[in-house]
Parts: structure tokens; C-alpha cells; sequence
């Protein structure tokens, strides 16, 4: 049976999206997640997220609740709330010299990630150009 060429252009694009999505040799999750996010939008969930964890760190099944502590509700979000670009990849606008001390007055995050510097196999944990962002602990009252 011949297959039209939209069922042939269909595949084709399919196998494309299934090696993009593939998490590179080591990657670390939110190195995997920035790659994804520069070729295709956050749909407003950790689908993404969920996708490098169901390649690579099957056992990780409490990563979507870890992510949303931090403020990440969706993929996007991962990397505004929960994660940040390691301070060694920022550039400063303007330095000052206090008592010997270097003090950062301006500072501004990369415009693009350099290539992940890799973690274990199975880890969701972030590579040394990424810092978890600390939240403060509220107290119940």
C-alpha cells in the first residue's frame, strides 16, 4: 500500500521532534529544559520537565511537587522561580571598590546558557551553570 506524502512528511517530522527531544549525555534538567524552550513554547505545564524525567531519572517520581515548591508551574517557570543562571555567567554593568571588597552594583543574567557541564546519569539536579533558587520557610501559625 503506497503511503501519501503527507503520512511520509508526518513520520519524517516526528522523528525529528523525537531527536530534538532526546536529553543530550549528561545533560542536567534545566540545561534540557532551556534547549527545549529556545525551539518550542512552555504549554503552561512540566511536560517538558516530566518528559526528561520519565528518559533519564525514572525513580525521581516526586520532581513535579520538588519543581512546584520552588515555583515552577510549568517549564517556563522552572527557570524563572526555581532555578538561575550560576552567578560566575553574569555580567556586571558597573563594579565599585569598597574597603578591598568588589561590590556588584548592576549585574544581568546571560543572554544564552553555555553548553551543560553534565551531571550523573539519573539525576535531576542542576549542573554547576545553574543555583537553585532559596526560598524562605514560612512558619504555620
Amino acid at each position: 500500500m503506497d503511503r501519501s506524502i503527507t503520512d511520509e512528511a508526518e513520520e519524517y517530522l516526528r522523528k525529528l521532534l523525537d531527536a530534538w527531544l532526546v536529553p543530550l549525555a549528561n545533560e542536567c534538567l534545566p540545561c534540557y529544559i532551556d534547549r527545549v524552550l529556545e525551539r518550542y513554547d512552555c504549554n503552561g505545564d512540566l511536560w517538558i520537565a516530566g518528559h526528561y524525567r520519565d528518559l533519564v531519572a525514572p525513580r525521581a517520581i516526586r520532581l513535579e511537587e520538588r519543581l512546584e515548591s520552588g515555583g515552577g508551574y510549568c517549564d517556563c517557570e522552572v527557570l524563572c522561580n526555581a532555578v538561575q543562571p550560576a552567578w560566575h555567567l553574569w555580567s556586571t554593568s558597573r563594579e565599585i571598590d569598597v574597603d578591598g571588597r568588589t561590590i556588584v552594583l548592576e549585574a544581568e543574567p546571560p543572554e544564552s546558557m553555555p553548553p551543560c557541564a553534565g551531571v550523573r546519569r539519573g539525576s535531576t539536579q542542576p549542573c554547576v551553570h545553574w543555583h537553585r533558587m532559596r526560598r524562605p520557610r514560612i512558619p504555620y501559625r
